[in-house]
């Protein structure tokens, strides 16, 4: 059975969401930041950085939502939250995998804080330039590798729930407002909501 820190109103949701995807055995531990249990020595020796989430499994504790995202895929084969390799959008989905963390992250701490970023300085390019792109991926949908749901859906669905929804860093658009509902009538969105707000 995995184990998963997280907290409430953090990217801590897409491992949720990812492991009632996938159908997985898992607990939750919540951590409270108000007492900064994320710091005792007990957690950063899981994640020396203090940070949700972590998840532990029988091969070692992981860190970083794609890692997580990536090892549930590749270990529940039969949710199918990743394309095969081989498959011709294997590419593309480790592309969207890494566009959340990667790009949308730093986009919404950019908007956040008003931080002007020289955008060839910056591995995102501009908070602008990233929801833009988004915004385009999304218009043919309905998930971001077309016809096929996928835990690239996960990381890019939360952190735009995140970014348009629940802090409305960013105007809603359209093709937002249709992703993120079709990623919010999940059940395991639903479900992964429940759990993280409890």
């Amino acid at each position: 059975m995995y184990k998963l820190y997280y907290a409430p109103g953090t990217c801590a949701l897409a491992s949720h969401i990812a492991l009632e995807e996938a159908g997985a055995a898992y607990t939750a531990e919540r951590l409270d930041f108000k007492t900064n249990q994320q710091n005792s020595p007990e957690y950063l020796a899981i994640n020396p950085k203090g940070r949700v989430p972590s998840l532990v499994t029988d091969r070692g504790f992981l860190t970083e939502t794609p890692a997580m995202l990536a090892f549930i895929a590749q270990t529940f084969p039969q949710a199918k939250l990743a394309p095969p390799p081989g498959d011709p959008l294997r590419a593309k989905y480790l592309y969207w995998l890494f566009f959340g963390p990667g790009c949308v992250e730093p986009a919404m701490v950019q908007v956040a804080t008003k931080i002007e970023m020289n955008p060839v300085a910056a591995g995102w390019g501009d908070a602008q330039l990233v929801f833009d792109v988004l915004d385009a991926a999304l218009t043919k949908g309905p998930w971001i590798l077309g016809e096929n749901f996928s835990a690239a859906d996960i990381v890019v669905g939360s952190g735009l729930n995140f970014a348009v929804r629940l802090f409305k860093m960013v105007p809603a658009r359209p093709s937002f407002d249709r992703y993120i509902d079709a990623c919010a009538a999940r059940p395991a969105f639903q479900r992964a909501t429940a759990l993280a707000a409890g």
